[in-house]
């Protein structure tokens, strides 16, 4: 599941938010998801793997500075 964080900046790239524009992106159509869940939305069928996708889920949800760790743009496992 891939998460962005986006700065506003006006034309002289000054930076106009004292906090990013995070959200996640659907895994199948790339559009903006406003929660992780949202991601699964039209391509996560329930029934066997839904536990772990779920799972997946509430330990995106859980993670501990998200939204640094999408901004410095590192990889992580949950």
């Amino acid at each position: 599941i891939s998460a962005v964080a986006e700065w506003c900046e006006n034309s002289r790239g000054d930076i106009l938010t004292a906090e990013p524009d995070t959200y996640f992106l659907h895994v199948l159509t790339g559009q903006r998801c406003e929660s992780v869940w949202g991601c699964l939305i039209g391509w996560s069928e329930p029934g066997e793997g839904q536990e772990k996708w779920e799972t997946l889920c509430e330990r995106i949800e859980d993670f501990e500075n998200l939204e640094q760790t999408i901004c410095d743009e590192k990889s992580v496992e949950v």
